[in-house]
């Protein structure tokens, strides 16, 4: 994942994200559904 963020950088060493985090991260955008009602947006978190 941080591969993908920053490939061309000299800190690449140093973002070694945990497989914990990555997950947590996909759970939460996996339940993260975004509403949009005329010009509103209201974000919901489904879980």
């Amino acid at each position: 994942m941080a591969k993908l963020y920053i490939e061309n950088s000299k800190h690449f060493e140093t973002l070694q994200p945990t497989e914990e985090t990555v997950n947590f991260l996909l759970n939460y955008s996996r339940a993260l559904s975004v509403i949009e009602y005329n010009k509103l947006k209201f974000e919901a978190l489904l879980n």
